[in-house]
């Protein structure tokens, strides 16, 4: 695992390879074990490095690394798990290749050199962001890997095209002058993240999911280059459902040989190895299958936290009792979580507001003591229906669609008028997220006129954005809206979690591990998105996903062949933090400083009334917890922003 950077084009830049060395140095993080700087001033392209040395750890496996016939050179971020299996195809086609060590980067090189680019990425099973450079055709490739694991930006910054793996890598070129994007600013308060292809910048975009994109210099005064699309969740989706596997013990044999598959794969690494275990269904059944594999105790780790209600650890411990894993517990009291809170903006270079950002870099962090690389669970919710939010859609509609549009609406804006705490003590709940949640659920069916439009708003931040943000009157369109993703499957839950595969995934879920994974140097893997468990998950029927009200189905019968069902059956709790708590105590200070009507204005990006009525809200117990966070990561993001350009300034 490893952070890339560089750039084409030197023009207006006096010191390439010092801006290059900036650029990279930036991302040490993502790799503290080695720096790797190339240029070449005739070409004007420059590839910069930084190495977590996971496989091949001697000096054959460092970047930017040259492919043995001297046309490519690369800087690769990620892991290809079959690369082995590729290295013996590419010797019985004839290729001989003198191996300089047993690095995928190599076996990538050697893939380009005698295959082609989208020959051998199809070839791939893993995760990766990939910059190649042609020397024969002086072209640029940059490639992102199917699901959207490892993140890679881009854009023209002045007379250069730049791309890194993060964003604070691409504002050490001196002529960074990128401006906040404000639809993509309503857009974020709307999703709580930032939606691809966009960034938070004006110009600097995310190459999507299975996607590559070529750049020659010629191209740089034109500003072209056009994404092209190497795989597609929703083709493949649609082709997979062509052939459906209707035996359920078919399909269960099929799905524990294929996750058994990828995890074998994803558990080879030369560095010590473990596994995210929150005792839920997923990283219980991916620690299953781990633990079965082995013959000595895999290293496991949860974090618990001293708060009650929000404290899984025990389900975790009774997991890795039965298996018999060598289980880590890290207990962390408030004011450990508090202290990374000022970390955030940082870590994720963009504004980005799901709270559990919070707990997964603080395990990160804690499981980095220990191994360099974990295995975790993530992705079962979106590919086999786990989310409450697929049958919760669909319950609210049924029951409401009858009644004319009209008055759906006016029952639902009478709901709204009612304060939260006065809902709350006439559903007699002392939890005050219930009222929020019910004032959320009216809000989206004021605007819904089906249940396509109904689920995307359930789990929207901000309804109506643009009248928080000044100077825009619009939000970002969703890459794949879900209104057109209905027509091409037989059921609206089976659309629903192709939307999340296609949105939420990339953009929210895997950019969280990711950044927060990365941001303790930690190599995190998911066997759920081997493409091949894809694949399966998409030729199996609704009702193997969902059945009789419950989520992952089959994925609970696999697991229970390894931990007993009573140690696993519970509601689903998430992984989360009592950030409401926090918010209204030792975090108060450090939120009205940032929520300051007088900065706010000085500012200029939001409405100062409006966020000053959701702050008075939230104190009295009346406003929406995720709306507010919203708000403040943005207003973090901004203050470390202004922070790092006094210090660029300064310098």
């Amino acid at each position: 695992m490893c952070g890339i950077a560089g750039f084409l084009g030197f023009t207006h830049l006096n010191q390439p390879a010092q801006t290059l060395e900036h650029m990279t140095a930036a991302l040490q993080h993502r790799g503290p074990d080695a720096q790797g700087l190339w240029l070449d001033a005739e070409a004007q392209i420059a590839l910069g490095h930084r190495r977590l040395a996971i496989v091949d750890l001697s000096t054959a496996g460092q970047q930017p690394m040259r492919s043995a016939d001297g046309r490519y050179l690369c800087v690769f971020n990620g892991e290809i798990y079959n690369h082995h299996a590729l290295r013996k195809e590419l010797e019985r086609s004839g290729v001989s290749p003198q191996w300089r060590g047993h690095s995928d980067t190599e076996t990538l090189l050697a893939g380009f050199a005698h295959w082609g680019i989208e020959a051998t990425l199809q070839k791939t099973v893993g995760m990766f962001a990939i910059a190649l450079w042609d020397k024969h055709e002086r072209l640029l490739t940059l490639m992102r890997d199917r699901m959207g694991e490892k993140p890679l930006y881009y854009g023209w910054i002045g007379a250069q095209f730049a791309f890194a793996s993060e964003l604070k890598a691409l504002r050490q070129l001196p002529t960074f002058e990128a401006e906040l994007d404000r639809t993509v600013l309503a857009s974020y308060l709307q999703c709580a993240y930032v939606t691809s292809p966009a960034s938070i910048y004006q110009g600097i975009y995310k190459l999507a999911a299975g996607c590559l994109l070529e750049l020659k210099l010629q191209h740089l005064p034109q500003k072209q280059a056009q994404a092209k699309v190497w795989w597609s969740s929703f083709e493949m989706a649609l082709q997979s459902q062509q052939q459906l596997i209707t035996d359920q013990p078919t399909a269960l044999a099929c799905l524990e040989q294929q996750l058994q598959q990828a995890v074998q794969l994803q558990a080879q690494a030369d560095v010590p190895l473990g596994a995210f275990l929150s005792g839920g269904i997923d990283s219980s059944l991916i620690v299953s299958l781990m633990q079965a594999q082995h013959s000595q105790a895999i290293r496991t780790f949860t974090v618990a936290f001293e708060q009650a209600g929000f404290n899984e650890a025990q389900h975790a411990r009774a997991v890795a009792e039965h298996l018999g894993t060598a289980h880590t517990e890290f207990t962390v009291g408030a004011q450990e979580a508090l202290a990374v809170i000022p970390l955030l903006p940082q870590l994720y270079d963009e504004p980005f507001a799901d709270t559990s950002q919070i707990p997964t870099f603080i395990i990160s962090r804690c499981a980095r003591q220990q191994v360099s690389v974990a295995l975790s669970g993530d992705a079962g919710d979106e590919l086999f229906g786990g989310y409450r939010s697929y049958l919760f859609a669909q319950k609210i509609w049924s029951k409401l669609a009858w009644l004319p549009s009209e008055l759906r609406q006016r029952l639902s804006q009478l709901l709204l008028k009612i304060p939260t705490p006065i809902l709350n003590k006439l559903l007699l709940q002392s939890d005050e997220q219930l009222g929020a949640q019910l004032h959320k659920i009216a809000a989206a069916l004021v605007a819904s006129a089906s249940v396509y439009d109904l689920f995307p708003r359930l789990s929207q931040a901000w309804q109506h954005p643009e009248a928080l943000v000044i100077g825009t009157t619009t939000t970002l369109a969703t890459p794949w809206p879900l209104n057109k993703l209905a027509p091409h499957f037989h059921e609206a839950e089976s659309a629903m979690m192709m939307f999340d595969t296609l949105n939420i995934l990339p953009d929210n879920m895997l950019c969280k591990v990711d950044r927060a994974a990365m941001g303790a140097s930690l190599e995190t893997r998911v066997p759920f998105l081997d493409h091949r468990v894809v694949e399966l998950a998409w030729r199996l029927p609704l009702q193997f996903k969902i059945n009789q009200g419950q989520g992952k189905w089959l994925v609970r019968q696999l697991l229970y062949k390894y931990v007993p069902a009573h140690i696993v059956n519970r509601p689903k709790q998430g992984f989360n933090v009592p950030l409401a708590d926090w918010l209204r105590g030792e975090l108060r200070d450090w939120a009205e400083e940032l929520l300051d009507a007088k900065r706010m204005q000085q500012q200029g990006y939001l409405q100062t009334k409006l966020v000053q009525h959701e702050w008075q809200q939230f104190l009295k117990g009346a406003a929406n917890q995720q709306r507010l966070w919203c708000i403040l990561m943005f207003q973090a993001w901004l203050a470390s922003q202004a922070a790092i350009t006094s210090v660029n300034t300064a310098k």
